[in-house]
């Protein structure tokens, strides 16, 4: 499998949610099915096979987590030497011609895009368009609604 690009913010977030679901949310399901198993006959125990499905749930986000950990490739932008470019990590803030505004995003692992945050994908259109790029570019990007231009006003590295 490839390595998953993600940052070091992301990968602490994706760790701190293995912890809790293994030793949080595992726990309380296992008794979970304890206390159904003692109400007797399994067969038609609503209680006994809810359980069980959130068992399921959470073996396989403990599962997926620990897979994306293991094939993870922890970016710290601090430590990359950039030279002034956009670089995945990046903090990027952007001046949206078509809608006379500034934007600011940080490009990140597919894992941990969340637009209302400002971080986007590094997969997106926009990140793709903007990596290796210096402030003062202007970029066109192709979205689903047309082409927008961007021009990079600063470039951070936190």
């Amino acid at each position: 499998m490839t390595k998953v690009p993600l940052t070091v913010s992301g990968a602490e977030k994706l760790r701190q949610e293995l912890h809790r679901l293994k030793t949080v949310e595992r726990p309380r399901i296992i008794q979970a099915i304890a206390e159904a198993r003692a109400h007797g006959d399994l067969s038609e125990n609503a209680e006994y096979h809810a359980a069980k499905e959130q068992q399921s749930f959470i073996e396989g986000r403990i599962s997926a987590i620990e897979s994306k950990l293991g094939h993870a490739q922890v970016i710290d932008p601090l430590t990359v030497n950039a030279q002034g470019r956009v670089v995945f990590g990046a903090t990027v803030e952007l001046f949206e011609e078509d809608g006379q505004r500034e934007v600011i995003y940080q490009i990140v692992g597919d894992d941990e895009a969340d637009i209302v945050e400002g971080k986007i994908s590094i997969s997106s259109p926009i990140a793709r368009a903007l990596i290796g790029k210096e402030s003062g570019d202007v970029v066109e990007v192709l979205v689903p609604d047309g082409t927008r231009q961007y021009e990079i006003l600063v470039i951070r590295y936190v």
